[in-house]
């Protein structure tokens, strides 16, 4: 039985204050993780689709991307209030509740979406940076392939700083596109006949796309993570206003997604569609503007919307990668890393096809992103749906019968959607490889459709912390450097050694040469050395307890704490950590990394 974990996002977790006297300040204080979110539905992937539906069929799939935002709302507003009252986002429900085979297989789809949506985001930016500063495209991929840097200097300032980031993308986007709109002057009336539904075999795989665009499957699990954020009370009537106020900030947030969505798509049809022009590539987009628009605006505020967009995207892509992996595998990675592996994903298969099929490659790959998002879709929506329907999970603010009706409709048309695309794309491949596939999705579908969850996520803790087992302190190493920290540590290690009188050994290596060549030489600075490690023993003695001291000489400190550990086979090591971050890493060393990896014993770290 797995335990329940760390909390989703646990830097994060409860760190944004809502308890404000003002109506207006508590609604200021709970929005914001809505459009982090809502970043993930005007991502370039949007754009591909939007400028492909609008390109081609005019204002006709303007109702989809009404339809597929009101899902969206609905599903993103229940993905809010699964993280609010159970406390555990999608992911980390899904581990807790299925068996491991079937909750790998689920983290395996959502890594394919991730990496999908990254792909977009990867060639959007890349084709911004081309239409700004003619960067040739597969530099491009390469050169955003680097924006790791910016997402771990924004993840330092805390949730509100990153929250403010996005806003500023967004505000971007839509006075870009606001611009646009007003350059292009479409017929209203021309607008509003595209909210009436209609839809055929050659738009079917454009609507898919838009559909997948908008009800992207990995903001299902970041929603359900982000609300966490917020401090609010355990009690029922605290989380059933944190749900009301994120539902106003979901429905603000997503229906200004929408505006940016559906000015895309107005934009296209009111341009390209009444002139006849096929869209084959953004960057096409981009250059037709300028003649059919009358003005260069229109096409710069084209490509810097399409770059802060590809921008933004980043941003959240990451947090969703991080939060799936940790809740899917209760297994952290760091950002660095993680965002490195996601954008591999992304980079060689970009690469690879903007290489050998050029920019009109990189236009299809774009919505072929989305088409993959769709069909991922299904693995994330039932799930949620089952878990909010539980009132054991739940408890009163389980879902009403109106609301599974909603959500359940929207499950079946999405399933609709994607079997028809299914059996429209996988006829075309050989028998023996879409068969295997087929038929295991259709396997696991079944399985979270109808199959009970094992409810894992029961974990029994025990009644008192006497039930523990007492750790046994004999002998508490304590590597000193002669520095400020060195009292610090020491002072740690004795109040743990104290109540079972436990030894505590000091490990001193010295890095100076003189030391390595002619061992400890009865200079006035080793003098004053000895004299202070002998006062810390004398300290330490003065408590009751045993101590001694070893002093080694080496070049590499942390190769001989390892190996003296490993010698001296302590029950607790009490290390003093300086505080270096980035390149003084680099410069000063991370001993404490290398330390903690390369032994078993615990280990308790320090700071002044």
């Amino acid at each position: 039985m797995d335990s329940a974990g760390p909390p989703s996002l646990a830097d994060a977790h409860s760190s944004v204050r809502t308890s404000h006297p003002s109506l207006l300040k508590r609604m200021f204080a709970f929005a914001g993780p809505a459009y982090l979110v809502s970043v993930g539905y005007m991502d370039p992937g949007n754009w591909a689709t939007d400028i492909e539906g609008g390109a081609r069929f005019g204002y006709k799939l303007l109702w989809v991307l009404v339809l597929s935002n009101a899902m969206a709302i609905l599903l993103q507003t229940l993905s809010a209030r699964l993280g609010i009252v159970s406390g555990r986002d999608l992911a980390q429900a899904c581990r807790e509740s299925y068996p491991k085979a079937i909750s790998w297989a689920l983290w395996g789809l959502c890594e394919v979406a991730i990496a999908a949506c990254d792909l977009a985001e990867l060639i959007g930016a890349a084709i911004g940076l081309n239409l700004l500063f003619h960067i040739p495209l597969l530099t491009g991929v390469l050169l955003s392939a680097t924006d790791t840097i910016l997402i771990l200097w924004f993840g330092r300032f805390g949730i509100r700083v990153i929250e403010t980031v996005i806003l500023a993308f967004i505000s971007i986007i839509a006075g870009c596109f606001f611009l646009e709109i007003m350059l292009a002057r479409p017929v209203l009336s021309e607008v509003a006949a595209g909210l009436v539904p209609r839809l055929d075999g050659s738009s079917l795989y454009v609507a898919i796309g838009m559909l997948g665009a908008t009800v992207m499957p990995h903001n299902l699990y970041l929603h359900s993570s982000l609300v966490q954020t917020r401090s609010f009370g355990s009690d029922l009537e605290s989380k059933r206003s944190a749900c009301r106020f994120n539902l106003i900030d979901s429905v603000i947030a997503l229906n200004g997604a929408l505006l940016v969505n559906a000015a895309i798509l107005v934009l296209a049809g009111a341009t390209f569609f009444k002139s006849g022009v096929v869209v084959t590539e953004i960057q096409q987009a981009h250059q037709m503007l300028s003649p059919l628009l009358g003005t260069t605006l229109a096409s710069v505020a084209f490509a810097v919307a399409l770059l802060c967009s590809g921008q933004s995207s980043t941003i959240t892509g990451t947090m969703a990668g991080q939060i799936v992996m940790e809740g899917f595998l209760n297994f952290r990675m760091r950002p660095w890393l993680r965002r490195f592996i996601t954008r591999m994903f992304a980079v060689v298969p970009a690469a690879i096809v903007i290489y050998y099929a050029g920019d009109q490659g990189a236009y299809r790959l774009l919505i072929l992103s989305q088409v993959i998002l769709s069909l991922q879709l299904p693995f994330a929506v039932i799930p949620l749906l089952r878990f909010t329907s539980d009132r054991a999970r739940m408890d009163a603010l389980v879902n009403p019968p109106w609301v599974r009706i909603l959500g359940w409709t929207c499950a079946a048309l999405i399933l609709s959607l994607n079997s028809w695309l299914a059996f429209t794309e996988l006829r075309e491949w050989p028998l023996l490889a879409s068969l295997p596939l087929t038929l295991s999705l259709l396997a696991l579908l079944g399985y979270i459709s109808f199959a009970k969850p094992s409810g894992r996520a029961a974990v029994e803790l025990p009644a008192t912390l006497y039930d523990f087992p007492a750790p046994i302190y004999r002998i508490i190493l304590v590597p000193v450097d002669h520095s400020d920290l060195d009292c610090i540590a020491i002072s740690h290690a004795v109040s743990l050694a104290r109540p079972q009188k436990a030894a505590i050994h000091l490990l001193h290596v010295e890095e100076d040469v003189p030391s390595r060549v002619y061992g400890q030489s009865q200079t006035a600075e080793v003098e004053e050395g000895s004299r202070y490690f002998e006062d810390l023993l004398a300290s330490i003695r003065r408590t009751g307890l045993e101590a001694d001291l070893t002093v080694t000489y080496s070049e590499n400190p942390k190769e001989m704490i390892i190996r003296h550990a490993r010698e001296l086979q302590p029950d607790l090591i009490v290390m003093g950590a300086h505080g270096h971050r980035g390149i003084k890493d680099l410069v000063f060393g991370a001993t404490i990394n290398e330390v903690r990896h390369a032994l078993t014993a615990p280990l308790l770290i320090v700071r002044r």
